[in-house]
């Protein structure tokens, strides 16, 4: 017990308004407690009600995703991340979130926790994480602050993930001056479980232990959850507690114990200690189980003297997660995970009734509903007002033939390269350990989509984040299907059939109505896409407010996409060219519009046109062709192709091989900026060897799927050449290509 007394502030409208509350939320809670909340009561409400931890403005919204499938073994939402169907009585846990204004304040502790947070969510349900992934974006890298936060962030990922032991496998990287200010830091996990080894996020059992384990709370992270769901202002770097502090090492210890633990039996439920810290964990179990929750806070372990009680349940101090045992046995867990030299203490007992109450220094200083405090049961729904933003009817009627396009391809060709959106993003994935666990088949760079063995099958699993921006910006619903089509293209160009998607929702402050018609378009259109490639989502995360002080980010829902390659060895996929006088072939849609393209944004500094153009049922039909000449072996490379179109597509598949290659793009049309720069979706160059060209080509008439011949793989003593427009040695094209970051960030 403290020897201090702590004078608690009165609790008023004002104060429920500093704490993020509206007026009307102040009165919600006062109807369910039927008295005025106490200072700590007003704490718990403000972090659970928060956006960041309810998803009062965007649930409504959520639930219109398409969200269920066979391979589905729990329902999206129920747990902490995703579990889908493998096979083999193996299930694949995944997830990402997003840590983005941590990350604006403090890069490196913000992206780091943001790694250890996703991680725990997967291990947490028993699995093992076996690949990292993320999905970043930052401002103009000509900026010295864009360098600062690209810098810290990128260590930040690198050293924690490099040191808890799961490879990177895959991620993207945007540059744009919409990011500046305000970073997007998106990270995914993936795992692997045996099916009856899962655990549960839920409280059950009257009389039962509750135990917290893990690190010590110290009042690091304080009002995180609420940080997250404002805006970014120059107040936010005073608001430097608010960002956690991880500690790998640590939570290389937890998983440890915690699968353990799970292995072991003896557990009712588990759940991580994210955003909202104890207070979270514990309402969100005791309301899933129908039941009360009683928590002595004096027993928990504390990091630093005279800790209240507010400070105790709103920390978010990382490395820690709260237990349900079975009665009697818990003190077989407190030994597994002491034996990890780490705390385990029991803390309170499950108890009859419906409420969570906190105890403090002998005093009842909580009395909550559970079920008032968590989404879908008490907390908010609000559905906002929309309004289509103006500026769509100026850039979607943009006339892109008025601009005067350059003639020189190779000019356009070299600008290209150098474009950091395009560039090799080298520097930034070599500090990333992508063999750790020696699972990784295919690794960042030079792939479609990261690749991992699922060790003991043939199997392997295909993951890919994905998101344009600029597309969502230009024409929402279309850049949600996209979103969706591009990460599932991903995959089947790796040899995967797509699975299930998680996602993360980065946009601007809901309660503009042109935010909340773009947030609304875009879930349109994901859903869209989700429909047609049975690709149910899974879960994922909401993150609202990305402003700074001048302008939202781009509107950037981020799909993490799942496949499964059934037969590794046989079905694996990969870009690069493979034997000299290999057949290169385009298959897909036409190469048609400029909008929304790279090479707008680096040739003639424009963001504007419409979004490029895609037809879904031609997607679907695209890639399951696809998959099938893959898995029928029929082609030898196979890469998709997006950001700076077909030319870039070509010379990326060069490059990575270092093997050059004569083209011809005339059969594809007549305008070659079209042809060569055009974003439209649904395109794909293959490859195959001489002796494979006739049923590659019987397959795809047969399928009523466009194909056509451009010409062949050269050695590696010759240039990259498409007819008639350019030529580039391999040397020429790689130093303009692998050097843009690095010598970016050498300005340091």
């Amino acid at each position: 017990m403290s020897d201090t007394t702590i004078t608690e502030p009165k609790v008023t409208l004002e104060l429920a308004k500093d704490h993020g509350l509206t007026e009307e939320e102040f009165e919600m809670i006062k109807d369910y407690l039927g008295r005025m909340p106490t200072f700590t009561e007003l704490g718990v409400y403000s972090v659970m009600w928060s956006e960041h931890c309810s998803y009062k403005n965007s649930i409504l919204e959520i639930k219109k995703l398409p969200n269920e499938g066979p391979q589905m073994l729990v329902d999206a939402g129920e747990e902490n991340a995703g579990l889908v169907d493998i096979g083999d009585g193996l299930g694949c846990v995944f997830k990402v979130e997003s840590h983005n204004h941590p990350s604006a304040i403090e890069p490196y502790e913000g992206a780091a926790t943001g790694v250890g947070g996703i991680h725990r969510d997967i291990f947490t349900m028993g699995a093992r994480p076996i690949a990292s992934l993320n999905s970043l974006r930052f401002g103009d890298l000509d900026t010295p602050r864009v360098r600062f936060l690209l810098d810290g962030v990128v260590r930040g990922i690198a050293d924690y993930g490099n040191s808890f032991g799961v490879p990177m496998v895959g991620g993207e990287i945007y540059f744009d001056e919409k990011y500046e200010g305000n970073p997007l830091v998106n990270a995914m996990s993936v795992g692997i479980v045996k099916e009856d080894r899962t655990a549960s996020a839920i409280a059950e059992g009257i009389g039962n232990p509750v135990i917290i384990v893990g690190s010590d709370t110290g009042r690091d992270g304080i009002h995180g959850a609420t940080f997250a769901s404002e805006e970014i202002s120059e107040e936010s770097e005073d608001k430097r507690p608010s960002v956690q502090v991880g500690d790998p090492f640590s939570e290389k210890q937890l998983l440890e114990a915690t699968l353990e633990v799970i292995k072991n039996g003896g557990i009712v439920g588990i759940q991580d200690m994210g955003a909202a810290g104890i207070s979270c964990s514990s309402s969100e179990m005791t309301a899933k189980g129908g039941v009360g929750m009683h928590l002595d806070l004096d027993k928990v372990p504390a990091r630093e003297e005279g800790m209240t009680a507010y400070e105790l349940l709103l920390s978010e101090s990382q490395e820690r997660m709260l237990v349900v045992a079975e009665d009697g046995r818990e003190q077989e867990i407190i030994d597994i995970y002491e034996k990890w030299d780490l705390n385990a203490v029991v803390i309170g007992e499950v108890v009859e009734g419906e409420n969570v109450t906190y105890e403090k220094d002998g005093e009842v200083k909580a009395d909550i509903p559970a079920d008032s405090l968590v989404l879908g049961g008490g907390a908010p729904q609000y559905e906002r007002e929309t309004k289509k933003p103006e500026y769509l009817e100026e850039t979607q009627s943009f006339d892109i033939d008025s601009l005067d396009h350059p003639s020189d391809h190779k000019e356009i060709m070299s600008d290209l390269l150098g474009a950091a959106n395009i560039a090799s993003k080298r520097w930034v994935y070599e500090q990333y350990d992508t063999m750790v666990r020696t699972n990784t088949v295919n690794g960042p760079g030079a792939s479609d989509s990261g690749v991992v063995r699922i060790k003991g099958t043939n199997k392997g699993l295909a993951v890919k984040t994905d998101c344009n921006g600029r597309y969502v910006h230009l024409n929402p619903r279309k850049g949600g299907q996209i979103a969706v089509a591009e990460s599932a293209r991903n995959v089947v160009c790796s040899g995967a059939k797509p699975m299930a998607i998680t996602n993360c929702l980065n946009f601007g402050n809901p309660y503009k109505p042109e935010v909340y018609w773009t947030f609304k378009e875009a879930l349109a259109g994901m859903g869209d896409a989700c429909r047609t490639f049975n690709t149910p989502v899974t879960g994922g995360n909401v993150s609202f407010y990305n402003e700074n002080p001048e302008m939202a980010v781009f509107p950037t829902p981020v799909i993490g996409m799942l496949g499964l390659i059934e037969d590794l060895e046989n079905d694996r996929m990969t870009p690069e060219f493979k034997e000299e006088s290999d057949a290169i072939y385009y298959i897909g849609a036409p190469r048609k519009g400029l909008g929304a393209s790279e090479y707008l944004h680096a040739i003639h500094d424009l963001t504007t046109g419409d979004a490029p153009e895609i037809d879904l049922e031609f997607e679907g039909r695209l890639q399951s062709v696809l998959l099938e000449a893959i898995q029928e072996n029929l082609v030898n490379a196979a890469h998709d192709i997006s950001d700076g179109g077909l030319a870039i597509t070509l010379a990326e598949m060069s490059m990575f091989a270092g093997k050059g290659a004569t083209v011809s793009v005339d059969k594809l049309g007549s305008n070659m900026h079209e042809v060569l720069y055009s974003e439209a979706q649904s395109g794909v160059v293959v490859t195959c060897s001489p002796d494979q060209q006739k049923a590659f080509e019987a397959h795809m008439a047969d399928n009523d799927l466009p194909f056509i011949e451009l010409g062949q793989v050269g050695s590696e003593d010759d240039d990259f050449e498409i007819a008639d427009l350019l030529t580039f040695s391999q040397d020429e094209m790689i130093s303009i290509y692998d050097n843009v970051i690095k010598a970016g960030m050498q300005q340091r």
